[in-house]
C-alpha cells in the first residue's frame, strides 16, 4: 500500500512514519514543506491512503494559521477532486476547532474541506480533534507543555507554572499512532474519531510527576512507571535525556567483605540490590520477622545456610552461576551466605520492602 504522510518532519508524523515502516508491506511517502509541488501532487494522486498531518499550531503571524491549515488542506482536496481520486484521508485537527480563535478557525475550515472532499467523491475521511499530544521527538516550547517540562527538568532548568490546578487532556503519541494505524484495516466509522486512551489531569500533577523522575536518579526511588499515564510520561522524560546523562552513579558500601549496592527502590514493591563477597567471606547471619528476600547468584558459587530460630532445624544448599536458582529467605529462619568458590561472588537480590533504618526487621542470629 502506498501511503502519503504530509508534515513528515513534524512530531506526530515522525512517529507515525516509523510505525508504518515497521510494517514491511507499506511504501511510505514522506511529504515536507521542502517537497516540490509537482512531486507532491504526483504522490497525492498515486496514494492508496493519505495521512494529512501537516499544519501550523504556533505562530506569531495570524495569517500563517490560514495558510498552513485551511489553505493547504483546500489545495490537497481540490487536487484530489480534480484527479477524481477516492483515496481515504485522515486529517489531524485540534480540540481548538471548537474555539473562536485564529488557530481554531483555520482547523475548522480545514475540516470542512475534508468533508467536502468526501461528499464530492465518496472517499472515506477521518478527522481527529487531538488534545495535547506528548511523547518522544516532540519539541519543547512548541508541541506541548509536557515536552517543555521534560526538557527543562532533564536539563536543570526551572519550569514555570501559571496555574497548577489548570485541567488538561493529554494523549500519548504511541496510542495516537496505534489508532491511526487501525484505519488502514477499515476499523471504525468515518467522521470524527476518538483516541482510545486520553488522560485527564492537571498541569501541577504533570510537573510533580516529571520532577520525581529526575529526583529518582538521586534517591533511586522509582515511580510506578509500568502502566498508564506515568509510564507514558516516563518514556517522554527519558527521550529528553542527552547522551552524556544516559548513565548515572549509585552509592556503594565497601568493606573487607566486598561491595553492597542498592540499584532501584519502588514505592510498594521493594528494592533491588547486589553484593559481592571475596572467597571464604560469609554474609548475613540474621533473620527477619516479615521481610522476604530473593537471591540469585550471578557469578561464583555460594552456600546458603538456614536455621529455624525456634526449633533449631537447619537446611543448607549450594548454588552457582550455572544453576540459576532463586533462593528465598523465609521469615523466622536465620540465614547466611558463604562464598565457597575461588573468585569473587556476585549476588543479585530483591527485598519486598525498602530498607528502613528505624525499623530494619533484621535481627542478628549467627548460625
Amino acid at each position: 500500500m502506498k501511503i502519503v504522510v504530509t508534515g513528515a518532519s513534524g512530531f506526530l508524523a515522525k512517529n507515525l512514519c516509523i510505525f508504518l515502516k515497521e510494517r514491511d508491506q507499506h511504501d511510505v511517502i514522506e511529504i515536507t514543506r521542502n517537497t516540490p509541488k509537482n512531486q507532491f501532487l504526483k504522490h497525492l494522486h498515486d496514494a492508496d491512503f493519505i495521512y494529512h498531518l501537516a499544519g501550523v499550531n504556533r505562530s506569531k503571524r495570524v495569517e500563517e494559521f490560514q495558510a498552513g491549515n485551511a489553505d493547504l488542506t483546500k489545495f490537497i482536496v481540490e487536487s484530489l477532486i480534480k484527479n477524481k481520486s477516492q483515496t481515504p484521508i485522515v486529517y489531524s485537527s485540534s480540540i481548538q476547532a471548537e474555539l473562536n480563535n485564529p488557530y481554531g478557525r483555520s482547523k475548522l475550515e480545514a475540516e470542512a474541506s475534508i468533508r467536502f472532499y468526501s461528499e464530492t467523491t465518496g472517499a472515506n475521511y477521518y478527522i481527529y480533534r487531538f488534545p495535547n499530544l506528548f511523547g518522544k521527538w516532540s519539541k519543547p516550547n512548541y508541541n506541548s507543555f509536557v515536552s517543555t517540562f521534560c526538557h527543562n527538568v532533564s536539563n536543570g532548568i526551572d519550569i514555570e507554572i501559571h496555574d497548577r490546578t489548570a485541567e488538561v487532556t493529554l494523549a500519548y503519541i504511541d496510542d495516537v499512532c496505534e489508532s491511526l494505524l487501525q484505519l488502514l484495516e477499515n476499523k471504525g466509522e468515518q467522521g470524527l474519531q476518538k483516541i482510545s486512551k486520553e488522560y485527564f489531569t492537571t498541569v501541577g500533577d504533570i510537573a510533580d510527576i516529571i520532577t520525581s523522575f529526575e529526583d529518582g536518579r538521586k534517591t533511586l526511588l522509582s515511580e510506578r512507571v509500568g502502566t498508564g499515564l506515568i509510564r507514558a510520561l516516563y518514556s517522554t522524560y527519558l527521550s529528553f535525556i542527552t547522551p552524556d546523562k544516559f548513565a548515572y552513579d549509585i552509592p556503594s558500601h565497601v568493606d573487607e567483605r566486598g561491595i553492597f549496592c542498592e540499584i532501584l527502590k519502588t514505592k510498594d514493591s521493594g528494592q533491588f540490590s547486589f553484593f559481592t563477597a571475596h572467597p571464604g567471606v560469609k554474609r548475613g547471619g540474621h533473620y527477619h520477622h516479615t521481610k522476604n528476600e530473593k537471591f540469585i547468584v550471578i557469578k561464583g558459587t555460594a552456600n546458603f545456610r538456614f536455621k529455624h530460630i525456634i526449633t533449631g532445624e537447619t537446611y543448607d544448599l549450594t548454588t552457582s552461576e550455572k544453576t540459576l536458582k532463586v533462593v528465598e529467605t523465609i521469615p523466622g529462619w536465620a540465614h547466611d551466605i558463604t562464598n565457597i568458590g575461588d573468585g569473587d561472588l556476585i549476588v543479585m537480590l530483591w527485598a519486598n520492602e525498602i530498607f528502613d533504618r528505624e525499623r530494619p526487621d533484621t535481627i542478628t542470629n549467627q548460625l
